[in-house]
């Protein structure tokens, strides 16, 4: 009825290492499941504190398992755990010896687990402590680690602080690099063990299945290596018990021979999360002897951890920061070049100096079909090609890094020198075209705690798997490797990827050929508009003045058709006017600079409505006004928006009994529609191409006034905005013009 041990002829990266099978002996553990805690798993040696005894114990209800005033509380303390995180249920006397550690946390698998931890162990000046004992000491390290900046220094402030709590021989604070080797950046010993600060160990020796556990829970200890495992008996049909956050958890034989190698009987770590939960580190404590550490201690340690963890996160996301600032502004120079030249590759090559620095770069190339450019030091041409050729047959990625190239392409090795490194972005999805960066190798020297191509040896009998024996430093020269990308001018080198695919080769013609005509409109536009402000509003009046003048100096002279005649003119020079006023206004339209506000468009339509009160004068007019947004956009261009819609639709509903006139906006997607509705005229579809043209008209002049330039004004304003325009409609059954705006603001709400 014991759970199955670890096997020990499983290579240590694939054991499961959260469901062992047993405990550590210097306490007891007790699993339990359902609403009614009944007992489900225990280990062997917590037959002594079981009223029924084992496996008589088994299936019971916590309430009849114990005997004595200090269990009695348990059952209630038990079924108030959180659901995450370890927590201390109070001391409790142990028939068989020294007093008990009471913690309880509940399991990923369900139960509940109980464990007692003995009091007893090595001394050191966390004996018998409680966690508010620390609190001095741990305010302290905490104001400290506040006012370190370097990496190196936290590092070493943290390993002297948890030295302090636990006063194990060596602490040591060991960082994880991006292929899972680890490098001891800090440590703090009183001599008794040897020094491993600046070395480098492999990957292997904290596997995948380990690290994934140091992940989920930050604690682990080890009080000696040397321990019998304590099997967890239960029911035959019984399934393992996941002993993920259990504190005496037992460990892989493997790793019990690696602390054995290592010389340190006693180990404690606690993990170093980042922001996203992922290792970044571990505190790392080893002892010259057993040593048996309190829960309490246990969990000041793992406040340190967290402390110095957002520390290090603040500072790597500083200077992440900084860096992608400092890459921005090449950014921007570089894609301002390339919107300004004819080709994307000569605005990228301008300034040779950019173009490296935003990656810090030794060399790059810019590789298309129809050819290749490099600057700095890179590989010949067809080398070149090569490269990005193969890059392209890995398949669709956007953007490639190694620091090795010689390590995953064959016959890479002889580019060491300018083409270690290359960071490639794909800035076609049509043609093989690359822009790529290149950097030398960097010849280095790696100190290493053991030989790293040792990390284990496979006995013929029994078959079992030994770490290796020796950490003496060896060192290891490495070649072929480049300094490493960051992460900030990887992301740097995609978001440059993103604006050559996405803006400047797609649109860079098109975009080439629109300015050059808009350019050429505008000239003409300021020209004609200056002619029309200085050379015929001023005329306009005077035909004006001096037709009112003849009228009323020489009108009894004249007969009847003398004076129509001169009515007619009068009339004809007033309209004139104002259609030059109108054309003015039309031709500022496109030079005004937005202002843009946010403000309701409910209270600014209101605001329109009101100023249409003569032109509504004695006629039965029904406005409904709907539901309207809250906006950002430019509030006089609105303004004349509503006032042409709303003043035409007046306009054009005379005669109707009633003039019913509606205004509403839906949202859909990324945008407001409005409409203005109204029951007029109509309009014919066949001609509803021409509505928002200048001087366009689909009535006579005789039937409602105007100049035919309101319509215009409203889709230039619109589509200053980012919008569109656009009308539908009946003769004789009303018509519905539409114009939307981008959502920028609030979502709709409604305003009266």
């Amino acid at each position: 009825m014991a759970s199955p041990p670890a096997d020990p002829t499983i290579g240590c990266d694939r054991e499961p290492n959260h469901i062992p099978g047993s405990i550590q002996p210097h306490g007891h553990l007790l699993a339990f499941a359902g609403e009614a805690l009944r007992l489900s798993h225990a280990s062997a040696s917590a037959a002594a504190l079981l009223r029924p005894g084992l496996p008589a114990a088994f299936g019971q209800p916590i309430a009849e398992l114990f005997a004595g005033e200090p269990f009695a509380a348990l059952p209630d303390a038990l079924r108030r755990l959180p659901e995450t995180g370890q927590m201390q249920l109070g001391r409790l006397p142990d028939l068989a010896g020294p007093a008990l550690q009471a913690i309880g946390h509940r399991a990923p698998d369900g139960h509940v687990i109980l464990e007692f931890e003995a009091e007893a162990g090595s001394p050191g000046p966390e004996a018998g402590a409680t966690l508010e004992t620390f609190y001095p000491g741990l305010r302290e390290a905490f104001a400290r680690l506040g006012r370190v900046a370097g990496i190196d220094e936290l590092a070493g402030l943290a390993a002297a602080t948890v030295r302090r709590i636990t006063g194990f021989d060596r602490v040591l604070v060991y960082r994880f690099e991006p292929h899972w080797d680890g490098v001891v950046l800090a440590e703090d010993g009183n001599g008794r063990l040897p020094s491993y600060l600046g070395l480098r160990f492999p990957a292997a020796d904290i596997p995948a299945q380990a690290r994934r556990l140091y992940e989920i829970n930050p604690q682990r200890l080890i009080a000696d290596a040397g321990y019998v495992p304590v099997p967890i008996l239960a029911p035959s049909d019984a399934p393992p018990l996941d002993l993920t956050y259990a504190g005496l958890r037992s460990v892989s034989p493997v790793h019990l021979e690696y602390m054995r190698n290592m010389g340190t009987p006693a180990s404690m770590s606690v993990s170093v999360l980042r922001g996203d939960g992922g290792l970044w580190g571990l505190i790392s404590c080893h002892h010259a002897e057993p040593r048996q550490l309190s829960f309490a201690a246990r969990n000041a340690c793992d406040l340190v951890g967290q402390i110095f963890a957002l520390r290090v996160t603040a500072r790597e996301e500083m200077a992440h920061a900084e860096a992608r600032a400092r890459l921005r502004d090449i950014e921007g120079r570089l894609l301002a070049r390339m919107a300004a030249a004819q080709d994307f590759a000569a605005g990228l090559l301008a300034h040779p100096d950019d173009l490296l620095g935003l990656t810090a770069a030794t060399g790059a190339a810019v590789v298309t079909e129809r050819g290749c450019t490099r600057i700095g030091r890179t590989p010949p041409e067809d080398a070149l090609r090569r490269i990005t050729d193969w890059i392209a047959a890995r398949g669709p990625e956007e953007v490639f890094a190694t620091e090795s190239l010689g390590a995953v392409l064959p016959d890479a090795a002889a580019m060491a020198g300018t083409a270690s490194g290359v960071l490639a972005i794909a800035v076609s999805r049509l043609h093989p075209s690359f822009v790529v960066w290149f950097r030398p190798e960097v010849v280095s020297t790696v100190r290493w705690g053991g030989d790293p191509r040792k990390p284990g040896e496979l006995e013929a009998t029994p078959g079992r798997l030994h770490p290796r024996r020796s950490f003496a430093a060896w060192a290891e020269t490495v070649r072929g490797r480049s300094a490493a990308w960051s992460a900030a001018e990887i992301e740097a080198a995609g978001n440059l990827r993103n604006a050559i695919v996405g803006v400047v080769l797609r649109a860079a013609e098109e975009r080439a050929a629109l300015a050059g005509r808009l350019e050429q409109v505008n000239r003409e536009l300021a020209a004609f508009s200056y002619s029309v402000s200085h050379d015929l509003r001023a005329p306009f009046r005077h035909i004006v003045g001096f037709t009112e003048l003849l009228r009323e100096q020489e009108g009894d002279r004249l007969g009847e058709r003398g004076r129509r005649y001169l009515g007619t003119i009068g009339q004809a020079a007033e309209t004139a006017g104002r259609l030059v006023d109108s054309l003015l206004a039309f031709s500022q339209m496109g030079r005004s600079a937005l202002v843009p506000l946010e403000f309701e468009a409910g209270v600014l339509a209101g605001e329109v409505i009101r100023s249409l009160e003569l032109e509504q004068a004695g006629r039965p007019v029904e406005w409904r006004i709907g539901p309207l947004p809250g906006i950002w956009t430019d509030p006089a261009m609105l303004r004349q928006v509503f006032q042409n819609l709303l003043s035409n639709a007046l306009k054009y509903t005379r005669g109707r009994d009633p003039a019913v006139i509606e205004v509403g906006c839906r949202l859909e997607k990324n945008e407001y529609i409005f409409s203005v509705r109204d029951n007029g005229a109509g309009i014919d579809m066949a001609y509803a191409h021409k509505l928002f043209g200048v001087f366009q008209r689909l009535h006579r002049p005789e039937e409602f006034e105007g100049v035919g330039i309101g319509l215009a004004n409203v889709r230039r304003i619109v589509e200053r905005h980012g919008g569109r325009s656009w009308a539908e409609g009946r003769l004789g059954e009303g018509a519905t013009f539409h114009f939307t705006l981008p959502v920028r603001g609030a979502p709709v709400k409604e305003t009266i």
